[in-house]
């Protein structure tokens, strides 16, 4: 070998070696745990997307169809899925999932192995498809699509058998493949059989391969996952400790761990399961004009939002299209709001123009130092050498500066660590005050304080799986929801009764009414009724049975007020609602209970 050749061979592997240290580094952390997907990381960073429940149940006011509702029910009178667009795209939102086909069976696309769509309906002479108008309107307005297709389904006469397997195979092929790319498959895992219904059998290996041949990059939502999981509630809300890891042998949707478990997820579990917290802007998952004056308000969505995306979790919300196949005003106008108040509290970081300073950098390297924490670099971090799971950082403030919400960022690329950390202010006179603490980072975690006015903020690692990762820290002022915190948490209002104890309510006098309702304490603390029987007298002694084996339908997942209408006005002076099965074995709760007029 000549001198030339050996200088250029020498000079041509130092630039790789080079290259190699700035893409990993021999002194890079090494990866701790199981690991999220490329496709997982991104599919968190979205962090908001809107739910389109949409449907026959928008045109009945159910929250679980029958299936035996005519296909010509469903005819919105101006659907344009372009609006929808916008106003996910105006209101923040990076990508959109629609209901293709809930529990009732129908699909809002041309499925040709189904007899319940769109193509058997007089929208559009049958020509119509949601799917196809959704996909075109997310694209042009650059958000990203998904679908929801429950596996559970009230109509289909082969549900129960081992043929259904293959026709929902199908399904799923004519859905995920003929729209595009698809980001997220959304399988519920919800059925309301009861204890003499249908039993299916699911093939969920089966279903799983049909996702990801046609859409190898798309994220499974189920009760376990394998994409990502349910957060335990359908009130927007994941756990104070949220890890993204899940121990998921043995289970399976709707076979899932206790509802606590997917709150908080499993230390060091088997597989990365990160949480997606779904919630309605309303407080049912279809559209009812009875429920315009019940959205929620803008710091009720802040609550949600610090609650989801600020422990770790993906923040769905739901937005119902009304029976023109629009977003009503009222749920357009609250979004933009929402979406306002956002920009408001994030617009200016407390900690804009801070220095940081850690008490252990990973081997003394710029590349690893505290000023990463700041620069708004996703895949920049601070990290401590091998070994090192407790330190700190401090950063030293522009001036004086006021705030009461904390935001921190781990590095999950290369798995969550962190397991308990503190905050520290410091006081006019210099001396170290504690202000906030927790357990879990993960992807953001944003902590609600009391206002605090300091010039230096400290970051205390306390307990780190591994040597910690942090890539991003933020210091805001919410002045709109102000210093609300433990939101998310049941109270006592309500009353407590014993299961199979019945509800009588004596109205004093012969009264018409055309319905009842039921609404358990909430979050459904202490339990609360799934099936009943309901009767009325006129004298509390001879009664008349109206209803006798009846479902509040997804009342434990979603326990909120329920409206039950009669086949017709009933006039009576007693009405008495007999629990037969309720969520909790021996006790539920009430919080409501009384006549629609």
């Amino acid at each position: 070998m000549s001198l030339k050749t050996s200088f250029l061979t020498a000079l041509l592997s130092a630039a790789v070696c080079g290259t190699a240290m700035v893409s990993c580094g021999t002194d890079a952390p090494a990866p701790y745990g199981v690991l999220p997907s490329p496709a997982q990381v991104e599919w968190q960073k979205m962090e908001t997307n809107m739910f389109c429940h949409f449907g026959p149940n928008t045109f009945t006011s159910a929250e679980w169809g029958t299936g035996q509702e005519s296909a010509d029910l469903f005819n919105p009178s101006g659907m344009d899925c372009r609006q929808w667009a916008s106003i996910a795209k105006a209101a923040g939102m990076k990508g959109i999932i629609i209901t293709a086909k809930h529990h009732d069976g129908f699909c809002l696309w041309p499925n040709p192995v189904s007899r319940h769509t769109v193509a058997q309906s007089s929208w559009k002479d049958g020509k119509g498809d949601v799917l196809k108008e959704l996909s075109e309107a997310c694209r042009e307005y650059g958000l990203k699509f998904g679908v929801y297709i429950s596996p559970w389904d009230r109509n289909d006469p082969a549900y129960g058998s081992d043929e259904y397997n293959e026709v929902f195979r199908q399904t799923l092929e004519s859905a995920l493949g003929n729209y595009g790319p698809v980001f997220e498959q959304w399988f519920d895992g919800a059925c309301g059989e009861g204890p003499n219904g249908k039993r299916q059998v699911y093939d969920w290996n089966l279903y799983h391969e049909t996702v990801y041949k046609h859409q190898p990059d798309a994220v499974i939502f189920s009760d376990i996952g394998p994409g990502c999981r349910w957060i335990g509630n359908e009130a927007g809300y994941a756990g104070k400790t949220c890890w993204s890891t899940l121990d998921t042998a043995g289970f399976a949707p709707g076979k899932s761990p206790a509802q606590d478990t997917l709150n908080c997820g499993n230390v060091h579990g088997e597989a990365w399961v990160p949480g997606e917290a779904d919630v309605s802007i309303r407080p049912g998952w279809f559209y009812k004009d009875s429920e315009n004056d019940k959205v929620k308000s803008v710091s009720d969505l802040l609550g949600i939002y610090y609650a989801s995306v600020g422990r770790n979790s993906l923040l769905l919300l739901n937005v119902p299209p009304d029976k023109r196949g629009l977003i009503h005003s009222i749920d357009s106008l609250r979004l933009m709001e929402f979406r306002s108040a956002l920009d408001k509290i994030f617009a200016s970081d407390m900690a804009d123009g801070a220095v940081a300073e850690a008490s252990s950098v990973r081997g003394g390297r710029k590349r690893f130092s505290a000023s990463n924490i700041l620069d708004g670099d996703y895949d920049s971090y601070w990290c401590t050498d091998d070994g090192v799971t407790e330190a700190s950082v401090v950063v030293n403030l522009d001036g004086v500066k006021t705030f009461n919400r904390i935001l921190l960022q781990e590095y999950i690329p290369l798995g969550q660590r962190i397991a308990a950390f503190s905050i520290d202010v410091k006081d006019p006179e210099g001396n170290w005050v504690r202000a906030a603490e927790g357990t879990t980072v993960g992807y953001k975690r944003i902590l609600l304080a009391d206002r605090l006015t300091t010039d230096a903020v400290r970051i205390n690692i306390e307990k780190s799986y591994a040597c910690p990762l942090i890539n991003g820290f933020g210091l805001y002022l919410d002045e709109i929801m102000g210093e609300t915190e433990g939101w998310d948490e049941p109270d006592d209002s309500g009353e407590i009764f014993a299961a199979g104890e019945p509800l009588v309510l004596d109205l004093g006098k012969d009264t018409q009414a055309r319905g009842f309702f039921y609404r358990p304490k909430k979050k459904g603390a202490d339990g609360c009724i799934i099936t009943y029987s309901l009767a009325v007298s006129p004298d509390g002694t001879q009664w008349q049975t109206v209803f006798s084996d009846k479902m509040f339908e997804n009342i434990v997942n979603n326990p909120v007020r329920q409206d039950v209408s009669f086949s017709g006005p009933l006039t009576f002076r007693y009405i008495k609602l007999t629990p037969l099965r309720t969520s909790d074995e021996s006790t539920y709760g009430v919080a409501g209970f009384g006549i629609l007029q």
